[in-house]
C-alpha cells in the first residue's frame, strides 16, 4: 500500500497550530497517508502518544507501514465521528486533534473506487468496504431525493435536469460505472455548462461522495465527540476542501465561542452560557504561492483552529 499518495495540504501550517508539545497526546482522525501524522509523531518524546483513526482499509495499512517507527502511535479502524465512543479513556485529555476532510489521490486515483469522474470504475464511492454503493443511490432514489443530495451536497444549479436524465436512463439499463454516469450527467447540461474549464460531472460526483458516506452527519456529530476529548487548552484543527463543510465547521467554532443560546432578542443573557473556546485564526488559512504551486489540491483548502477554555 505504499503506493497510497496524499501530499498533506497546509502541513506547516497546521503543525504550528497544533503547538506540539513533545510529551502531548495528538489525534489525527483522517490519518490517510500518514502526511501529517509521520510530523505529529517525529515531535513526540515517549511519553507523547499520537492516535490515527481512519475507516479506510487501503488507509489503515498505509499508515501502520509509514508510521511502524513510531512507537508512540496506535492506528485504529475507526470512522472520526465514533472518536468519543473509540477513545473514551482520553476524554478531556487530548492536547490537539486534526481533521484533514480532503480525498485523497490514492482513492480517486483508484478507478475500482469509483470516485473519479474520468475513470472508468464500478460506481461505488465508499470511503470504508461496506454500506451503500453510489450506484444504489443513483439507481433506486426517487427524483426528490436525487435533486435533494444534488443540491444540498453539490450545489448543483441543474439538479433537477440531471435526475431527471438519470431517472430516464436508469429505466433503460442499470447505471453501474463512473464514467457511464459522467456521460449521463454532462448530457444533461446546457451546452455552455460542458463548454466550462471544470468537469460537468464535478459537482454531482461530490455530491453522491458525500451521500455515500453521510459525511455532514459524520463531520457535526465528529466535531462534537472529539471536543469533548479535548483537554483545556487543547487545539483542534480542521481543513475543509469545499463551502458546505467549512460552513459547517464555521458554525460549529461560533457555537462553541459563543456561549449563550438565549434568543437574540432577549435584553439580558438568562442561560448562564459561557464560551468553551476562542478562535487561533480569525480568518481562515490558506495555502501560499509556494504550495500552490506545487499542489493542486491546496487551493481550496482552508484551515481553521479552535482551543478548547
Amino acid at each position: 500500500m505504499s503506493d497510497f499518495e496524499h501530499v498533506p495540504v497546509l502541513l506547516e501550517q497546521t503543525i504550528e497550530g497544533l503547538c506540539i508539545k513533545n510529551d502531548g497526546i495528538y489525534l489525527d482522525g483522517t490519518v490517510g497517508g500518514a502526511g501529517h501524522s509521520r510530523r505529529i509523531a517525529s515531535m513526540l518524546s515517549e511519553k507523547g502518544r499520537l492516535i490515527c483513526l481512519d475507516k479506510d482499509p487501503d488507509a489503515l495499512a498505509t499508515a501502520r507501514e509509514r508510521l511502524s517507527d513510531y512507537p508512540t502511535v496506535e492506528v485504529i479502524q475507526a470512522d472520526f465521528r465514533d472518536a468519543l465512543s473509540v477513545l473514551p479513556q482520553y476524554e478531556g485529555k487530548l492536547n490537539g486533534a486534526l481533521l484533514d476532510l480532503g480525498v485523497s489521490s490514492h482513492q480517486l486515483d483508484t478507478a475500482e473506487r469509483g470516485f473519479s469522474y474520468n475513470k472508468e470504475g464500478h460506481l461505488d464511492m465508499r470511503m470504508s468496504d461496506s454500506g451503500t454503493t453510489a450506484a444504489d443511490i443513483v439507481n433506486t432514489a426517487s427524483f426528490e431525493d436525487l435533486c435533494r443530495i444534488l443540491r444540498d451536497y453539490g450545489e448543483e444549479r441543474y439538479a433537477a435536469q440531471i435526475a431527471d436524465k438519470i431517472i430516464q436512463k436508469r429505466s433503460e439499463d442499470w447505471i453501474d460505472s463512473t464514467l457511464q454516469l459522467s456521460e449521463i450527467v454532462t448530457s444533461a447540461l446546457p451546452p455552455a455548462v460542458r463548454r466550462k474549464e471544470k468537469h460537468p460531472a464535478r459537482k454531482t460526483f461530490q455530491a453522491l461522495r458525500i451521500a455515500v458516506n453521510d459525511e455532514m452527519n459524520a463531520l457535526e456529530e465528529g466535531l462534537e465527540g472529539i471536543f469533548e476529548l479535548l483537554a483545556p487548552g487543547g487545539r483542534l484543527c480542521v481543513i475543509t476542501f469545499h463551502s458546505i463543510e467549512d460552513r459547517i465547521v464555521k458554525q460549529f467554532f461560533k457555537k462553541k465561542m459563543t456561549g449563550c443560546t438565549c434568543p437574540p432578542d432577549f435584553p439580558v443573557c438568562v442561560c448562564g452560557g459561557k464560551p468553551q473556546a476562542t478562535a487561533v485564526n480569525k480568518k481562515p488559512i490558506t495555502a501560499g504561492e509556494e504550495e500552490l504551486n506545487e499542489n493542486r489540491r491546496s487551493r481550496s483548502a482552508k484551515l481553521r483552529i479552535l482551543e478548547k477554555i
